[in-house]
């Protein structure tokens, strides 16, 4: 269940990540470890994203989709993600991973990178639509 409007979660498959995303209201849910796993693809440091990820934040009203906890605010490169506090996974608003793929400089650009070559067709869609 979707934790920002409580619509279903689609699961798609891009390169080996599984991404669930919400049709409704455009969020994407990344399982424990895969945000770190594509960082290191990129040729990055996943400890550094890691202890960014890990350091502690206000509880939101956001719901993780499989154990229910509350999830917690977390920064990364600027761009603010929502976590579980028990390491199910991350939540990111519509936008959110584009402003990711944007991002730039260190750990940052490595990931922005590799994200930008994973979401390709998406990018180009939205550049083309609006």
């Amino acid at each position: 269940m979707c934790p920002a409007c409580g619509g279903f979660l689609l699961g798609y498959d891009l390169d080996g990540i599984e991404v669930e995303a919400c049709p409704c209201c455009g969020g994407s849910w990344l399982e424990a470890g895969e945000l770190e796993w594509i960082v290191e693809q990129a040729g990055g440091d996943a400890a550094a994203v890691r202890g960014a990820l890990a350091r502690g934040g206000a509880r939101t009203r956001r719901r993780c989709p499989r154990c229910r906890k509350r999830l917690r605010a977390a920064s990364l490169f600027g761009v603010e993600l929502d976590r579980c506090p028990r390491g199910h996974g991350l939540w990111c608003d519509r936008g959110e991973l584009e402003a990711l793929v944007h991002s730039g400089g260190g750990e940052a650009e490595a990931l922005a990178r590799f994200l930008r070559e994973l979401y390709r067709a998406e990018l180009a869609a939205c550049e083309v639509g609006g």
